[in-house]
């Protein structure tokens, strides 16, 4: 028996909408990852770009377990010398764009390289209930029933 590798010109790509309200980050991450890689579908394919389009709304909503909320920092560099800043996700949710917390965690679940910045660019994440992708039908994903964990307060 062969295994069958699809083609990119084979793909068909869907439209899946989850809402974040009350979802854990880091749960919802890898639900994303999963989807943007292809990994939920029987002809996942690793060297191609073979996952749906997702739309993440109420991003600002989403919950982190324990102390992540005020503890967890993000850094980055400026490129001068001594020039690393940190930011806490607390003040990221609470700032101007929220929906970088979940654009972030998700990058940082997908393999580095050329294909996954092409399917990071299949995300699209919005800090509102509101989405201007309601032409191309996207299906609900109803992810905090899935698990009692989803949506857990700790």
């Amino acid at each position: 028996m062969n295994t069958y590798n699809i083609k990119q010109s084979e793909v068909k790509k869907n439209w899946i909408l989850i809402d974040a309200d009350g979802l854990v980050l880091g749960r919802l991450a890898t639900h994303i990852a999963a989807i943007l890689r292809g990994k939920n579908k029987p002809i996942f394919t690793p060297h191609v770009d073979c996952g749906d389009n997702v739309i993440v709304i109420n991003a600002e909503k989403v919950h982190l377990t324990g102390l992540k909320r005020d503890k967890k920092t993000y850094y980055w560099h400026t490129g001068y010398p001594g020039g690393i800043k940190s930011t806490t996700a607390s003040d990221i949710l609470e700032g101007k764009f929220p929906e970088r917390v979940i654009k972030k965690a998700v990058q940082r679940m997908l393999p580095g390289g050329p294909l996954s910045r092409k399917q990071m660019k299949n995300l699209k994440v919005y800090s509102g209930s509101q989405h201007p992708h309601e032409a191309q039908q996207p299906t609900i994903d109803d992810f905090a029933n899935q698990n009692p964990k989803n949506t857990r307060r700790a």
